[in-house]
């Protein structure tokens, strides 16, 4: 069983809801437990034996590569997939690294840059896509601000609408991704994964499954003091990822 070599990190956009803290800082930068939000991404990522790791940067992207650099410093190779004034979207972007080769075409780990969670990436690194599947995505319990959920999962597949009385629950910004499900994209063109995900649900190409770990959407000021919060009590390590 082959195993997946290589990761996206999405930080590409303007992080407006963490205003004023992102005005001259990238959201990826933000500190959280004494390091950038994205560090912890990286760390956890080197843990689990993924060492190509894409980015993708548009807003204050020459701060985002100075602080990370080429990703020697973390014991991973750090390939940079810059887009220009305007960010491509999620797709877009997933577009444009495949398109130049900072993204290989093979599957791999999908990261949401403005998320924080203790999962093992371990987990997702032994994931096998199946010929036809696009995706792999992983869900967690709604949030307050979330409360009516994103997909729902049913024998292991995701819909975008619960069947019978099953639950709803929220997309954790971390999957396994095709390089298919941006097939079709045209370069340049900023697109949302969204749109793509719901098309490949309805031809059952897209499993998921629900997760427990810890997790929060470091989306507002009020959720980085409770993730800050959440490490000191926790005591939780940044050195080896979450």
């Amino acid at each position: 069983m082959s195993t997946i070599t290589q990761a996206m990190i999405l930080a590409a956009g303007k992080g407006t809801r963490l205003r004023p803290l992102t005005l001259e800082t990238p959201k990826p930068l933000v500190e959280v437990g004494g390091q950038p939000l994205i560090v912890w991404h990286i760390k956890a990522l080197q843990a689990a034996g993924i060492t190509d790791i894409t980015i993708n940067a548009s807003w204050l992207a020459d701060k985002l590569m100075e602080t990370l650099g080429d990703g020697s410093q973390y014991n991973v190779k750090l390939h940079w997939s810059v887009e220009d004034d305007e960010p491509l979207e999620t797709a877009g972007g997933i577009f444009k690294a495949l398109q130049t080769g900072k993204l290989q075409d093979a599957p791999f780990i999908l990261v949401n840059s403005d998320v924080w969670t203790t999962y093992d990436f371990s987990q997702l690194q032994r994931y096998t896509l199946s010929a036809d599947q696009r995706a792999h995505l992983l869900l967690i319990d709604n949030p307050e601000h979330n409360s009516s959920g994103d997909f729902a999962v049913n024998n292991g597949l995701a819909s975008e609408q619960a069947i019978g009385d099953a639950d709803k629950y929220t997309f954790a910004g971390i999957s396994v991704m095709s390089p298919r499900m941006v097939d079709g994209l045209v370069a340049g063109q900023a697109a949302a994964l969204a749109p793509l995900l719901k098309q490949a649900m309805m031809k059952f190409q897209v499993t998921a499954e629900v997760i427990q770990d810890n997790w929060i959407d470091v989306g507002t000021p009020e959720r980085l003091i409770q993730v800050n919060d959440y490490i000191k009590t926790h005591e939780i390590d940044g050195h080896h990822g979450a």
